[in-house]
């Protein structure tokens, strides 16, 4: 599940969190909402940041024998 969550100081401060969105497409998400807020600050990765997305495949594998019957 890919959250984005706002933490607004009072002294006008926001600090934005992402989870749930895996590799560098976290900066892409939050691009716009960044340009809206001001200047960043500080940006520090988590370890999703860093993870590699993990793709699944599913193969069939079918083996088709004759006989000499």
């Amino acid at each position: 599940m890919e959250t984005l969550e706002f933490i607004i100081y009072p002294d006008g401060r926001v600090q934005e969190k992402v989870t749930g969105i895996v590799g560098a497409s976290c900066a892409e998400v939050t691009a716009a909402i960044e340009a809206q807020l001001g200047q960043v600050l500080n940006h520090e990765p988590t370890s999703e940041y860093f993870a590699a997305k993990v793709q699944q495949y599913n193969m069939a594998n079918t083996h088709t024998t004759y006989s000499d019957w």
